[in-house]
């Protein structure tokens, strides 16, 4: 029979790729099935076809991910003549897990989740990439994010391929009980393709530190002992590195100083909109808001607020509890997310979910640098659309690589047992950020490319080239 599902408590994760605060919504129904053999009902996982009002706000996610990446492959390969054989291994993942994941639930029902681990490319490393726990991952959203991550360590020239994995299930509505045996339960079913040197998870959209313990600890009770760099993202307290919570944030804002530098622009008093204050949103805010800019607008899932005169994110997160809206902010007017992508700016971060910028919402664009902290925020037909606007648009895999860059640096240290000091995080994060950034920009220039066109056939040929000396075994 059909029974409506029950509200859970929220868990408060707010995730690595800007995931805002929890907020209460109705749990979707679910099926249950006739127990057997003593045990308790099973309680089938299904996905929602709807998000709850405050996500639905930050405008639909794309749901033909894995279609555009291979797109924006193709056209790269035909751009730099990429070798046939090569192109057609990057067109494919190396590797693709799912899995059912069993949980017993606080009513003591099992409930079954669905989910997903992948490597697309280990050419150059082992894999690397984020874990997402969201009612509407899919396999194709996966695969798609795994082939960016690869395009992404290249890109920054670390010694990685990309991976990334997803549970469907809106952590908001777990105990943070079951939250936990989820993610060990999880833990355990990939087991058999993670590891230090194979492919190392990191949070993502609705995961965080405390995860990331949890997968620690379930990884070291199978092997029998501790393996620091088996995941990163971990609490301090366990080997994680300082400055990883800010990293991607941080990065954000050292790329749109490097843009903003070539562009001729003072960073004081330029005008900044932000759309997410989850993770990277306000860290991104800060560190801006520390070099001088004016950060004008911010939005989370409930809405946005602008100021003319500028918001202070110190003071405004400094007043807000863990789950409270930035809606309402004193001295500050009320938008729509939709609303803020074209309100009066000079840089428009997208620091939300994907697809935000669309042939409907690029049009409005005011801003003249768009740095794209999202994974994904600009539709093909937006980027079009924004290129004939003269728009400047800094992509994805550079703009938000602050985070994998030091996760990076924490698996080193994983693997030293030796721990450095923020400042010299910090100084390594911008030293490689800004050379990514100077090898993108002379590109660019040089070949009359869009930015993303240019860091798409820095990615793909380094790629490639790894693929050609390691040869095609047997």
């Amino acid at each position: 029979m059909v029974k409506p599902g029950k509200n859970r408590k929220a868990s408060g994760s707010n995730g690595g790729n800007g995931g805002e605060a929890a907020a209460s919504v109705p749990a979707t129904p679910t099926v249950e099935r006739a127990s057997q053999s003593g045990f308790p009902p099973v309680v089938a996982s299904t996905s929602p076809t709807m998000s709850s009002a405050r996500q639905s706000a930050i405008l639909p996610r794309r749901h033909d991910m894995w279609e555009q990446s291979l797109r924006q492959l193709d056209a790269t390969a035909k751009a730099i003549n990429l070798d046939p054989a090569a192109h057609e291994v990057l067109r494919h993942c190396k590797r693709t897990l799912e899995v059912a994941v069993p949980v017993r639930m606080d009513s003591g029902e099992l409930h079954v989740f669905q989910g997903y681990r992948v490597h697309h490319n280990q050419f150059r490393g082992p894999a690397k990439g984020g874990l997402r726990y969201h009612h509407e991952v899919s396999m194709e959203e996966v695969k798609a994010l795994a082939m960016l991550m690869t395009w992404k360590c290249a890109l920054m020239n670390i010694p990685y391929g990309g991976a990334k994995g997803g549970v469907v299930v809106d952590p908001r509505k777990l105990s943070m009980g079951e939250l936990e045996r989820l993610t060990r339960r999880f833990t355990s079913e990939i087991m058999i393709i993670i590891g230090p040197d194979k492919d190392i998870p990191a949070p993502d959209m609705g995961t965080d530190g405390q995860i990331m313990a949890w997968i620690y600890d379930t990884y070291n009770m199978t092997t029998g002992h501790a393996v620091p760099q088996v995941v990163t993202g971990k609490p301090v307290a366990l080997g994680g590195s300082l400055g990883r919570i800010e990293a991607t944030g941080r990065g954000v804002s050292y790329i749109t100083a490097a843009v903003a530098k070539e562009k001729g622009l003072d960073m004081k008093g330029l005008r900044v909109a932000i759309q997410g204050a989850g993770n990277v949103g306000s860290n991104a805010a800060k560190a801006l808001h520390e070099m001088g800019a004016k950060i004008v607008a911010l939005s989370d899932v409930q809405g946005a607020i602008y100021s003319e005169s500028g918001i202070d994110p110190f003071k405004l997160f400094s007043q807000l509890g863990p789950k409270e809206s930035i809606v309402g902010f004193q001295g500050t007017k009320t938008l729509t997310n939709e609303e803020l992508l074209a309100c009066d700016a000079d840089i428009l971060i997208p620091a939300a979910l994907g697809g935000v910028l669309t042939e409907k919402t690029a049009p409005e664009v005011k801003a003249k640098i768009v740095v794209e902290a999202a994974n994904g925020p600009t539709t093909p037909e937006a980027d079009e659309i924004l290129r004939v606007k003269g728009v400047t648009v800094v992509p994805d895999i550079l703009a938000n690589a602050g985070g994998v860059t030091v996760s990076y640096f924490e698996w080193v240290q994983g693997i030293q047992y030796y721990f450095w000091e923020l400042d010299e995080i910090n100084t390594r994060l911008h030293k490689i950020m800004t050379k990514a950034f100077s090898n993108l920009w002379a590109l660019s220039k040089r070949e009359r490319i869009s930015l993303r066109d240019a860091a798409m056939r820095i990615a793909v040929t380094r790629v490639a080239e790894a693929n050609k000396m390691l040869g095609l075994f047997p």
